[in-house]
């Protein structure tokens, strides 16, 4: 397969570019980066020292001689590739997070066209665990009071991280309900004893942290925690590029990284 990497100058797209140029049946062929970069015109493997005869380029145009872009930038960076994607017939692979309503409903129209996995996380330990999340959540599903914490480096933009909200998403899902009517985004003040059913999200940035996840069921007499921790993005670019070979004989619709991976 023939894949772009967005975000070429940055940290998750120099190991999304490190993990393509040693697969065996991927190879790179476009590196984006945003127009005016630094980065723009260089060799897209300059930082491992590797002539890779890719330049980083900010146009859009070059997504024409791919067959699917794993993009892990920021919502209005995506938005406009994936449009260029649906013009070229470009398949793609979605690891952004903070996408608002709107943006959620343009990659859905988007997949209508052209193959999307669109997921928070595409680490396969996360799904993993969000299949125990789900298995927990049905089994605790009452006198037990959920938590889910997370924490990131200081320089992730988004609150609560995409997978806190998946996370949240997935027990709310097993309940039965919908998370924006149970979740408890912040506590301050005089709160007032804990609503039964909730879940509540608590947020760390600093320093240099990949990702740190946990959940807690918390019972009376007992308390379970299913965590998972990421100590380099190496797993996400391993899971992306699962994700693209997924799509290789996929035309249109949109999937998430528990249909890539069976579950």
């Amino acid at each position: 397969m023939r894949i772009a990497i967005a975000g070429a100058g940055g940290r998750m797209g120099r190991m999304l570019i490190e993990a393509v140029l040693n697969h065996p049946d991927m190879t790179l062929t476009v590196a984006l980066d945003r127009a005016g970069s630094d980065q723009v015109g260089q060799d897209a493997g300059a930082f491992l020292g590797r002539d890779t005869g890719v330049a980083i380029t900010g146009d859009l145009q070059a997504l024409a001689g791919a067959d699917c872009l794993i993009d892990f930038t920021r919502p209005e960076g995506t938005l406009d590739h994936l449009r260029a994607c649906v013009r070229h017939g470009v398949k793609a692979v979605i690891g952004t997070t903070g996408f608002d309503e709107a943006g959620r409903a343009e990659i859905a129209k988007a997949a209508e066209s052209i193959a999307i996995v669109f997921a928070p996380n595409m680490s396969v330990g996360v799904n993993a665990t969000l299949r125990l999340l789900d298995m927990a959540a049905r089994i605790l599903n009452s006198g037990y009071d959920v938590e889910v914490f997370e924490a990131h480096h200081n320089k992730k933009v988004d609150a609560p991280s995409g997978t806190a909200l998946k996370m949240g998403e997935t027990i709310a899902q097993a309940w039965g309900v919908d998370l924006p009517d149970v979740a408890t985004w912040t506590r301050h003040g005089e709160t007032g004893v804990r609503e039964p059913g909730t879940i509540g999200f608590s947020v760390v940035r600093g320093g240099d942290i990949v990702g740190d996840h946990t959940v807690y069921f918390c019972g009376i007499g007992e308390r379970i925690e299913i965590t998972h921790r990421s100590t380099s993005r190496a797993t996400y670019a391993q899971g992306s590029l699962r994700a693209a070979a997924f799509l290789r004989d996929k035309t249109q619709g949109l999937f998430d990284m528990q249909k890539v991976l069976g579950l």
